[in-house]
């Protein structure tokens, strides 16, 4: 929209409205998440087309900007579903930065009742909007304003693994040893273990298969004493140690159990994980050797 369109569609719209509608925290629900929220000042006048002015700030949910035709849908849904078309959207979005810190008129594609799409941005003054509703208009937050409460920390848990379904790995610095992944060699391995040690580096040093077994040993261990979960990592270091492990069995079972260095892979899309967070090395160590199960670290969200 240009300066003298901008200013064509304010000059068609501007008159003296009423604001029937100051909500502090109008809510717009998301299916699984705490709803959006944001001021919503709604102005009004017989005859004429409602004026939305939607202000936001940070950690409400999705901003004016990603979800506006969502939100300007809702308010016409709610409090001008007689209108034909949706009232004229005004947002400013308020964020630390302040790169956004200013008003917008923001218009949309209609193609049916409450369907509107293609959101487009112009920025306007305090000046224009008072033009546009016939007044000042507060285009702070508002008093009313109640921050969400910040939300729980994931909590993390140690999982049980099948090496033949973790992703396949992608090591690096590591090319004279490692290749990336096995493909259908994994399963060859599962059914052909082996036990070779190398001294090309630390991941090929030791027996796997005696890693891994004890740290699934040793983590049940400490689960069954009633461990805390963030203590777990030290009481399966002391108990490595107390057994006399070799100082590679010790560092790679400690690895394992660690929740900051443990193999940590994104989230399960039903058999299926793309990718890793840590531990492809110590992953492609395991599929090498053809090593059963192992532990790896998973986060539980609230």
């Amino acid at each position: 929209m240009s300066s003298s369109t901008l200013q064509a569609f304010l000059a068609e719209h501007g008159a003296v409205r009423t604001r029937v509608v100051d909500d502090h925290m109008f809510a717009v629900d998301q299916p699984g998440r705490p709803p959006a929220t944001f001021r919503l000042q709604l102005f009004t006048a017989p005859g004429l087309r409602p004026v939305a002015v939607a202000t936001q700030t940070v950690m409400e949910g999705p901003t004016l900007v990603n979800a506006a035709e969502e939100y300007a849908t809702e308010v016409w849904r709610r409090h001008c579903a007689e209108s034909a078309e949706p009232p004229i959207w005004i947002q400013h979005q308020l964020l630390p930065c302040g790169r956004l810190d200013h008003l917008a008129l923001v218009t949309f594609t209609q193609t049916g009742a409450f369907n509107i799409h293609t959101p487009k941005w112009k920025r306007v003054s305090d000046l224009q909007l008072a033009e546009l509703v016939g007044g000042p208009v507060d285009v702070d937050r508002g008093v009313g304003y109640r921050p969400r409460p910040p939300e729980p920390e994931p909590q993390p848990y140690y999982r049980l693994m099948w090496v033949a379904r973790l992703p396949r790995p992608e090591p690096f610095r590591q090319d004279e040893c490692m290749s990336a992944g096995l493909g259908w060699q994994r399963l060859a391995r599962q059914l052909a273990p082996r036990t070779i040690v190398r001294d090309c580096c630390w991941y090929h040093g030791g027996n796997w298969h005696r890693a891994a077994a004890a740290v699934i040993r040793l983590v049940r261990r400490a689960q069954r004493d009633g461990v805390a979960v963030e203590d777990v990592h030290q009481a399966v270091l002391d108990a490595a140690e107390g057994e006399g492990m070799s100082e590679w069995e010790v560092d790679a079972v400690a690895s394992l159990a660690s929740l900051a260095d443990a193999i940590q892979v994104t989230r399960f899309a039903g058999w299926r994980t793309t990718s890793y967070i840590n531990g492809q090395h110590r992953a492609q160590a395991m599929l090498e050797a053809g090593v059963r199960c192992t532990v790896t670290v998973d986060w539980k969200y609230p």
